[in-house]
């Protein structure tokens, strides 16, 4: 287990915090109103990609996640987090897929995404 029982205790019944059940980011629907065609197709296209083959969400958005902290984008990486966590991720798989990436972007990132993803349980 990579989370403490402490850690999964100090979770209680509801996993995600308030703070992290929106929907989407503020400023990711405000692009959509803005740039009203832009957003209907970028939508489109990220069903499209996740339904067209084989990964399941679940894995589809912990592979997000990945992307998310290899590129350093606190956003995404709270966002990929929280939408594995929904579809059935437990909170071992979304750090497990944070420390998988140790040798390949090194600690500091791993460090700043792992803190982004701690983020998600706080109030």
């Amino acid at each position: 287990m990579l989370v403490s029982k402490f850690f999964y205790q100090s979770l209680g019944d509801d996993i995600l915090s308030d703070k992290s059940k929106n929907e989407l980011p503020k400023h990711y629907k405000n692009i959509g109103v803005r740039f009203e065609e832009y957003g209907k197709v970028l939508g489109e296209l990220g069903r499209t990609v996740r339904e067209i083959g084989p990964i399941d969400e679940k894995t589809s958005q912990l592979i997000q996640l990945a992307a998310s902290a290899a590129i350093r984008s606190e956003g995404a990486v709270h966002s990929h987090g929280k939408r594995a966590l929904q579809q059935g991720a437990s909170a071992d798989e979304v750090y497990q897929t944070l420390l998988l990436l140790t040798s390949t972007i090194g600690f500091p990132n791993v460090a700043a995404a792992i803190s982004w993803i701690d983020d998600l349980f706080e109030d």
